[in-house]
């Protein structure tokens, strides 16, 4: 196991520049996972990347096991497959961010190596964009403007393809 930073909620206060009772509340929601260690929390660096990567608009996070099949590597959700490009192994985290994902009636060309055909499940509308949700096994959001949203005419029911880089795929430990 690699070694990682530990902070105390006290230093994650500090570095977020909020009060440590706010850093409890956001471990007690959920939102920051941490590590007890007697009566004490820890808060790893991962654990803090992770944090600020959901917080700066990751929403498209899984948990994944990584394969590998014909030399490339895939993180594996579910039955979903997703090419990624890391040198770790094993059980991962990735995410995905919203606007890194083209949406698409019909295949095209391109270097994305990650082309997902699946159903549109949601879709949120919030001032002059939307948040598309698509399920390809897994729910994936791709977030687009309301423009393009009603130039492909894109509605709950419709098939579509989720397309994205390799590159624009994170992955943690």
């Amino acid at each position: 196991m690699s070694e990682d930073i530990l902070y105390t909620p006290d230093e994650i206060a500090q570095k977020l520049k909020i009060t440590k009772s706010t850093v409890y509340e956001m471990i007690k929601r959920g939102d920051l996972d941490a590590h007890r260690m007697g009566k004490h929390l820890r808060i790893s660096k991962n654990q803090l990347e992770i944090y600020l990567l959901k917080a700066k608009g990751y929403e498209n996070s899984y948990e994944a096991n990584l394969i590998l099949e014909n030399e490339e590597i895939f993180a594996e959700i579910n039955s979903v497959k997703i090419q990624v490009n890391t040198s770790l192994e094993g059980k991962i985290k990735i995410s995905i961010r919203p606007e890194d994902i083209i949406l698409s009636k019909d295949l095209f060309i391109s270097s994305a190596r990650n082309i997902h055909k699946g159903i549109v499940s949601d879709i949120i509308v919030e001032g002059s964009s939307a948040k598309v949700i698509l399920d390809i096994g897994i729910p994936i959001v791709s977030l687009i403007t309301t423009k393009s949203l009603n130039e492909l005419s894109i509605e709950k029911g419709t098939e579509l393809y989720a397309i994205f880089k390799t590159m624009s795929v994170k992955v943690y430990k």
